[in-house]
């Protein structure tokens, strides 16, 4: 089973890199998973996009992100930590988005700061099926979908995934 919450590293194109670096370091950790961008990515095509690894036993997600483009300015700064949260339902994901949007801040792409300043990644079980899934030009649409939402939101995601 994995973890609820897990700790969300923000790089700038490295994040393959430092997992790579971070895994030496640490006894019995290794990278798990390293999906890429596709062409509606905000970095180019076969970037890679999210980076999973796991240190000593403890898990760890990367992103490479980008301060330009498509991201907007809000977004978490170069070597910041966000906490994670793998949601097993919308209504999971809309009760701590709400929460954590009291006194912060929405952010795109399923990104809250809250008032106290800790940036959080709310995100519902299955999204890496959707946007990663096995049909590129399905996953596309559903990256292109993800993009232009706050609060991510699942049922939406596979509608547009599964649409034909």
């Amino acid at each position: 089973m994995p973890q609820l919450i897990s700790p969300f590293l923000w790089f700038e194109g490295e994040a393959e890199a430092a997992a790579a670096f971070y895994v030496g370091l640490f006894p019995n950790s290794t990278v798990t998973s390293v999906r890429r961008y596709g062409e509606a990515g905000p970095l180019p095509a076969g970037t890679a996009m999210m980076v999973e690894f796991t240190l000593d036993g403890q898990e760890f997600m990367a992103l490479n992100g980008s301060m330009t483009g498509a991201q907007p300015a809000a977004a978490p700064t170069p070597g910041s930590i966000a906490l994670y949260v793998d949601c097993p339902t919308q209504s999971e994901v809309d009760r701590l988005w709400a929460a954590l949007c009291e006194g912060g801040r929405a952010l795109p792409c399923g990104w809250v700061t809250d008032r106290f300043g800790v940036t959080w990644n709310i995100v519902p079980s299955g999204l890496g099926a959707v946007i990663g899934g096995p049909d590129p030009e399905r996953a596309e649409r559903a990256m292109r979908a993800m993009l232009t939402m706050q609060k991510l939101d699942i049922e939406e995601l596979r509608r547009v995934y599964a649409a034909d």
